[in-house]
């Protein structure tokens, strides 16, 4: 029975080691991501993001950001865990082993006299006589008495002395850390102790697995719909021009769960009424484009008047019910865009290049969605050869004050930024009638603007050129610079509900073929893991290539320096394609900011592959046929919307567009025509 108490008074302690196993490490897992997400929360101070709400620290919106289902759940776990190491510390006070030494204050080994003495002083304290205290005499006689007749008897207390008990050597013991009720296997506890075996080793983990493996089964590990990506990979087309993307963008999975209520009809008839004209419907056919268009899927529909509500910002005028289902349709857009863009850049063709122009197409709806500026912005008007969008970003700007500084010959934005602070806020308040309030906002946002730089290299590693079938290392240094100094920063978009970072994307690509030959995504957020990443790449690569242990440490200081100063490393492989000159363009283009995205041109030389292994050499009997491969890497930087013309206004062309791209890459400036038709039907097979 005392074996048995002893070990039920085990069970909260066996509890609180279960619980703190997991629970500790996550709990510092959380607080060093709140830590980190705090240090590197960096956003817009203008007017417009002040009065979003978004980056308010009030206490509401404190207790609504904590009042998550994990971080109550991690709270509540930690009331119980406080609660058992409170309980775990009142029940060791009262299991507490008899030592009668401790209990009459003496040390082991002490003669008689002074044991009797040290009763004698405790009885004045705490004798019946003496002291009426209830407490006070259940201490004396269980404690105290106890204790001094353990002591004065020889055989009790030279068994305490030898042994640590009065009875003498203990048996060693062994139990289970279960409650009494469920040790006792009569009667119902019998069951009990079953039913809490089985719940326990094998209900909970069944449980878990099962959940684990129906959201696998449904999700990526982005969290995307596996019925998404489907729909977006048979959807992609190589010619879907930008307008376009969006017909691509809503028919995803998440947006088919959303719910349609009957009440939404005539709200959603005002929306469409406001943002019809943004629709692409063919003013000629009006009516039959409307009826056309409320014929799709009723989610789809939604989903697109909400987004449209969203680039338009009319989302004010939207009912209570419809202001949820359109924060629920902007939250998911950043990853579903994403998912969309690696869809357009995924392996197609046989060469195994993916698709320029959809590509671009899904950046420009992205930024768009986030500065939440029309698509129509982008057209070219007479007010600008790039359109007047990336005007539209910035706070109190509209189209009166786009053309009120055209006049000025302020066409473009890049003049704009250029200009100095007295010139611009010159014209900003004379000439746009703008406040000095409104004027110091914009400057706010010029200010968060980046500026990208990119240096691009493409080579053989330990060959002096490339040939046909190499694999050919591409290295380029992406470097971001603010007005204001600073790197990573949450860009401006007080329209945008939701925090949104910036990312960027690196596309290798022949605008002419429209074929994409490298991309990867870059974050300038995360400096510590861009030092990681950068110096493994660096040491594996001179490794590899046979460099020292000092020049490779030089060439990794070197670029831990890069990422310190705004660099990111983007390093990949590719096979080489057949002979010919190449002239190819590496597109960075950010998914937040309009106007910023930059194009570096490169020109590739590929030659023919020779002989016996040989670079460049024909035989000993002829001439030389090429030493070597001259790659000419001629890096001209420029803004990228001066070079590519948005395609808003070009859909009526889609088709003659593909006709004139067709074959227009072959070796040394032609491709053979049975490698143009064998690309031309994958792409209508798909």
């Amino acid at each position: 029975m005392a074996a048995s108490e002893e070990n039920s008074a085990l069970f909260p302690i066996f509890i609180l080691t279960i619980m703190a196993i997991p629970l500790v490490p996550y709990t510092m897992v959380k607080l060093s991501r709140a830590v980190s997400k705090k240090q590197r929360t960096i956003h817009c101070q203008c007017l417009e993001c002040d009065r979003s709400g978004k980056y308010k620290r009030s206490l509401f919106k404190k207790i609504s950001n904590f009042s998550t289902w994990s971080n109550l759940t991690l709270v509540l776990l930690w009331v119980v865990m406080i609660f058992l190491i409170y309980y775990t510390k009142n029940m060791s006070r009262e299991t507490q082993v008899f030592d009668p030494f401790s209990i009459l204050g003496l040390e082991p080994g002490v003669s008689d006299s002074e044991i009797k003495k040290a009763y004698r002083r405790l009885s004045i304290q705490y004798h019946p006589d003496k002291n009426p205290d209830p407490e006070a005499n259940k201490y004396f006689v269980e404690s105290i008495s106890k204790a001094y007749q353990a002591l004065t008897d020889p055989v009790s207390r030279e068994n305490f002395e030898k042994y640590g008990h009065p009875d003498g050597r203990q048996g060693f013991q062994m139990g289970i850390a279960l409650p009494k009720f469920l040790l006792d296997i009569d009667g119902a506890s019998g069951g009990i102790l079953l039913l809490w075996i089985v719940g326990v080793c094998i209900l909970l983990p069944l449980v878990i697995a099962v959940i684990y493996l129906s959201r696998s089964s449904k999700y990526t590990g982005n969290y995307v719909m596996h019925q998404t990506l489907s729909a977006y990979y048979y959807l992609m087309k190589p010619s879907l021009a930008p307008s376009k993307v969006m017909d691509v963008f809503t028919k995803a999975a998440e947006y088919m769960e959303i719910p349609v209520r009957r009440t939404d009809d005539e709200p959603l008839q005002k929306l469409f009424m406001s943002v019809r004209s943004e629709l692409n419907l063919d003013p000629k056919n009006m009516k039959q484009e409307q009826a056309k268009f409320w014929k799709q899927h009723p989610a789809i529909v939604k989903t697109e008047l909400l987004i449209q509500a969203q680039l338009t910002r009319e989302s004010g005028v939207l009912s209570p019910s419809l202001q949820g289902d359109f924060r629920r349709v902007l939250e998911l857009a950043p990853r579903l865009l994403e998912e969309l863009l690696k869809m357009a850049v995924l392996p197609r063709t046989s060469q195994g290049h993916g698709w320029l122009r959809p590509a671009v197409g899904v950046v420009e709806l992205s930024q768009c969605i986030v500065q939440a500026v029309p698509l129509s912005a982008r057209k070219s008007s007479g007010v600008s050869s790039e359109g007047i969008s990336p005007f539209l970003q910035l706070p109190h700007f509209s189209d009166a004050v786009v053309k009120k500084i055209a006049r000025k010959k302020v066409k473009s934005f890049q003049e704009l930024q250029e200009m100095s602070l007295e010139d611009r806020s010159e014209l900003l308040t004379q000439v746009a009638g703008l406040s000095a309030t409104d004027v110091e906002d914009i400057e706010k946002v010029l200010e968060m603007m980046p500026s990208l730089t990119v240096d691009i290299t493409c080579e053989t590693e330990g060959e002096e050129g490339i040939q046909e079938g190499d694999i050919v290392t591409l290295q380029a240094w992406v470097t971001l610079k603010r007005p204001n100094g600073l790197i990573g920063a949450l860009p401006h978009s007080p329209y945008f509900p939701f925090h949104k970072e910036e990312n960027y994307w690196v596309l290798l690509a022949d605008s002419v073929s429209n074929n994409v030959w490298f991309s990867q995504k870059v974050s300038f957020m995360d400096e510590g893991g861009a030092i990681t990443a950068a110096s493994k790449t660096i040491s594996d690569a001179m490794e590899g290539s046979g460099a020292g242990v000092k020049e490779t440490s030089d060439a990794v200081r070197e670029a831990i320096e890069k990422v310190k100063g705004g660099s990111r490393l983007v390093m990949g492989k590719l096979q080489a394609p057949s002979e010919g000159t190449y002239n190819l363009t590496c597109y960075c283009m950010c998914d937040s900011w309009i106007g910023c995205d930059k194009k570096t041109s490169l020109k590739v030389k590929v030659l023919k592959r020779t002989r016996a292994g040989t670079r460049g050499f024909v035989s000993d009997e002829g001439a030389i046929a090429e030493e070597g491969m001259e790659e000419e890497d001629e890096i001209e930087e420029e803004d990228y919307d001066d070079d590519y013309e948005s395609e808003y206004s070009e859909d009526e062309d889609d088709k003659k567009d593909v006709v004139e791209k067709k074959g227009s890459k072959k070796p040394n400036g032609t491709v053979k025509k049975k490698e143009s038709s064998s690309e031309e039907s994958g792409s209508e097979e798909e």
